[in-house]
């Protein structure tokens, strides 16, 4: 049986609560949505009957999705409960639930199996790069293009289908 690792949007979209398989999630992203259900007990059910585990990624696998973030350049529309999905992902050798696109970039570099919820999910995987609009120079992370002094735009790259 394959592993699936939650997002937050699996949780509202009701994913492991119709579900008798087994869910991991990180630490991070249980706090974020413990709220969920309160009044029921609803996550502490999943918790009690093995059909939710909670679970923080190793260190080395959190690293290793940071650094394929910033490969991406998707590193800054990442937030940390992002990270540790894709961490414990990666760690598991689990697919992913979640409808972030840039959750979904790094997954797919990643050779993460994405499934998205309540959306079609990404069609390109690719790299982000900031380009000036008047000079048409590349830059890493910059907001002003240093040569003429216009504001960046984000381009994605594809780098594989």
């Amino acid at each position: 049986m394959v592993s699936r690792v939650l997002d937050a949007t699996a949780f509202y979209a009701g994913i492991p609560f119709r579900s008798q398989e087994v869910n991991y999630v990180t630490t991070l992203v249980y706090d974020e949505i413990k709220h969920i259900k309160k009044n029921h007990d609803a996550l502490q059910i999943l918790i009690n009957t093995n059909r939710l585990v909670v679970r923080e990624p190793n260190m080395k696998f959190q690293e290793r999705a940071k650094i394929h973030a910033k490969k991406t350049g998707d590193i800054q529309s990442l937030s940390e409960q992002d990270i540790s999905c894709i961490a414990l992902s990666l760690e598991l050798n689990a697919e992913l639930i979640s409808d972030d696109f840039a959750v979904s970039n790094v997954s797919k570099d990643l050779g993460i199996n994405i499934i998205p919820v309540m959306t079609k999910g990404i069609k390109i995987v690719g790299k982000w790069i900031f380009y000036c609009p008047a000079c048409k120079k590349d830059f890493s992370n910059e907001k002003i293009c240093s040569f003429c002094g216009n504001i960046l735009r984000k381009k994605l790259i594809k780098t594989k289908s």
